[in-house]
């Protein structure tokens, strides 16, 4: 559970990016004061994303996946940011369109807005229709094909439509918890990413885009991974860098088991979190930054931010 929440916000970080979201993983983890102002607005929608995917998990340790839940989330996602005027929570009830400026120039237009529902109800009726014998890798590939062509919201449907893919494994038991986004794969593949699903629409081709999607199930579970061993090979000797620091060790180790969760962090926090005085929290940060555990970030000499450096990186590579 340390390390889900960097998985999360690296989430976040790449889905928003494909649809033009420009905030880099370290500012998504800084509050709001230290973003600049042209800035705010694409901070706030990774962070909407963020909170989105968080509470989506926590409502699947009690409900099954659902529309409601979607239409839950979808309103998260859009609380307070561009695409706030368009129905947050609820499908569309007018067209829509993928690429182009309008209609006549899309690439794609989705059905008709009368169907969304019916169109929708048949979906989630597929996730847990236990009488197909499909495997779930394949049906939640065909699910998000089938989610992005029906495009039911207007506006983050290519958001809503990638987080349906870790929710679905984890409320059918593929995935105890939320290690698996394909953001990733699909950002860095866009061009193929949605050649895939047009060949699906335009000529019908399941094949094309269902090998394609296991390749990317594939490859983001091998890098998964890769990262989960460089972080325990990070944690190991981070652990035993912690035994040159005496009796500040103990609190050096609640410290960590914050910064695996929130790298950047700054003494008020640590202060609050750990329930130490002020020098004390300056102090600990010291022998940190002694240990190269920790790096000053800000070059000010007040409201100073501090970033676990060596972990921080494992996720930008």
């Amino acid at each position: 559970d340390l390390f889900i929440q960097m998985h999360v916000v690296k989430e976040a970080q790449s889905s928003s990016r494909i649809e033009g979201t420009q905030t880099a993983i370290d500012e998504a983890l800084l509050p709001v004061e230290q973003i600049a102002p042209e800035k705010r607005d694409d901070w706030q929608e990774v962070r909407n994303y963020i909170e989105a995917v968080n509470s989506a998990i926590d409502q699947l340790a009690n409900t099954p996946l659902s529309n409601r839940l979607l239409k839950h989330t979808h309103e998260l996602l859009l609380k307070g940011v561009r695409g706030e005027n368009k129905l947050p929570g609820e499908f569309r009830n007018s067209q829509n369109w993928i690429g182009g400026s309008s209609l006549t120039d899309a690439s794609f237009i989705p059905p008709h807005h009368d169907g969304v529902v019916a169109m929708m109800g048949d979906l989630e009726l597929f996730w847990h229709n236990d009488q197909i014998q499909v495997p779930h890798l394949i049906r939640i590939g065909l699910s998000h094909y089938q989610f992005e062509t029906i495009h039911p919201f207007l506006d983050g449907n290519g958001r809503i439509g990638r987080l349906l893919i870790p929710l679905y494994l984890i409320s059918h038991g593929l995935l105890t918890k939320p290690s698996l986004y394909l953001s990733d794969f699909f950002e860095r593949n866009r061009a193929s990413y949605y050649d895939a699903l047009m060949q699906v629409r335009t000529n019908n081709n399941v094949i094309h885009w269902l090998r394609f999607f296991l390749n990317g199930v594939a490859e983001t579970a091998t890098r998964g991974r890769d990262l989960f061993r460089e972080i325990l090979t990070l944690r190991a000797k981070v652990e035993q860098d912690l035994l040159g620091l005496g009796k500040r060790a103990p609190l050096a180790r609640e410290a960590l088991n914050i910064l695996y969760r929130q790298p950047i962090v700054n003494a008020k926090q640590l202060e609050i979190a750990l329930s130490i005085t002020t020098p004390t929290a300056n102090a600990l940060i010291k022998a940190l930054i002694g240990k190269d555990i920790l790096v000053e970030m800000t070059g000010q000499q007040r409201w100073r931010s501090y970033v676990f450096d060596p972990y921080l990186k494992l996720f930008l590579s």
